[in-house]
């Protein structure tokens, strides 16, 4: 009977120190063996160092090997650790994270090929974000559910708190660009299927992911995805990007609409709001010709467009499963959802100029002539 190979788990922490014990016991639970632990700190100030120097035992049945380096990023962080690994294949999860106790045993299990002419360079699994008593935490909970409900075997994305790469596939393409301060997982997944390997998804391989609270961190969130989608664009246009076409995208592209709905239809309606304010009696007649125009009439189509694009769709599926999962009033859940997704768009637009002003200066991993 051929021996399982060694399969190295890797994650990397800046700033996280809460989360380190849960999640290293996590990943010493896996029931897959053998197993290492390669663990950095990518430049802590909380004392996230001090805590995983803890966990550090190189004499365990799965032994924990502790680096780290100073604050370069994430890409460069999990770089260092697959330099320090010994694996035949790489898992890699996120501090805030923690994989089931079979989670390495059924990425494994995927990665085998259905036919000769598959090479699979990666498997990724299913992440669930749990719930707080928040409408950010069950949007998005929400949300990433409804992206996997729909996820082919042949998968375009490994996703970042849930995957395992092929050790030498992963060094072919040089691993992780530094450069990248965002997705490093879209672009290192998108450079695999351009060297002609397949990501296979594994909804049995999964991850819970502790509840991403706080309107702030979740709209920086949605901001710097969106940043950093210009530059995936850009770097891999749809024209030379080989195999499957993006299938994790979800509800940005609708919500992407909805700043631009409610802005034209605001600027609209301001002139008949600046008539009714400067007529002392708006008369039927005035008011027949404003509204012959179609001013309001094209502001009231924009609303139920907005309406439609809101509850019905993708999104509608998002937003319905919210409304009916919280255990707040619903018209008061109804009203919060709407602005909520509102600054989600705009968040959305945000990056989108950010990513063009990193184009026009080729910053942030745009320089591409030096990757």
């Amino acid at each position: 009977m051929k021996e399982n190979p060694l399969i190295s788990i890797t994650v990397c922490v800046r700033d996280g120190a809460h989360w380190i014990d849960g999640c290293l016991e996590s990943l010493k639970n896996q029931t897959y063996r053998p197993l290492e632990i390669i663990a950095v700190d990518d430049g802590s100030t909380d004392g996230s160092k001090e805590c995983l120097e803890k966990w550090h035992n190189t004499e365990d049945e799965i032994p924990v090997f502790v680096y780290s380096q100073a604050a370069i990023g994430l890409s460069a962080g999990r770089n260092l650790a697959v330099e320090n690994s010994h694996g035949e294949w790489i898992a890699i999860t996120d501090i805030d994270a923690r994989p089931t106790q079979n989670w390495i045993t059924n990425l494994y299990e995927k990665s085998q090929p259905v036919d000769d002419g598959e090479q699979v360079v990666a498997v990724t699994g299913r992440t669930i974000f749990e719930r707080a008593d928040d409408l950010v935490s069950l949007l998005r909970s929400v949300e990433i559910e409804s992206k996997y409900r729909s996820r082919p075997r042949r998968t375009s994305l490994a996703n970042g708190p849930c995957s395992m790469f092929h050790r030498s596939s992963l060094n072919e393409i040089g691993g992780f660009d530094p450069s990248w301060y965002h997705a490093e997982d879209m672009e290192v997944s998108l450079k695999l299927i351009a060297n002609g390997g397949t990501i296979v998804y594994a909804p049995e391989a999964v991850v819970a992911h502790v509840p991403e609270s706080g309107r702030k961190r979740f709209l920086d969130k949605r901001s710097r995805d969106a940043r950093a989608h210009v530059r995936i664009i850009r770097k891999y246009p749809k024209r030379r990007r080989p195999g499957p076409d993006f299938d994790f995208i979800g509800s940005s592209t609708m919500v992407l609409i909805v700043a631009p709905l409610w802005l034209t239809a605001f600027l609209m309606v301001l002139p008949f709001l600046y008539l009714f304010n400067q007529t002392d009696n708006l008369g039927r007649e005035e008011f027949h010709t404003w509204w012959q125009t179609k001013v309001l009439l094209v502001s009231i189509c924009l609303m139920i467009i907005q309406e439609l694009i809101l509850w019905r769709g993708p999104l509608g599926v998002v937003n319905r499963t919210a409304i009916f999962h919280s255990n707040k009033n619903r018209f008061y859940v109804y009203v919060a959802q709407k602005f909520l997704i509102l600054q989600w768009s705009l968040a959305l637009w945000k990056g989108l100029m950010l990513g063009c002003y990193d184009a026009v200066t080729k910053k942030n991993g745009h320089d591409f002539k030096k990757s």
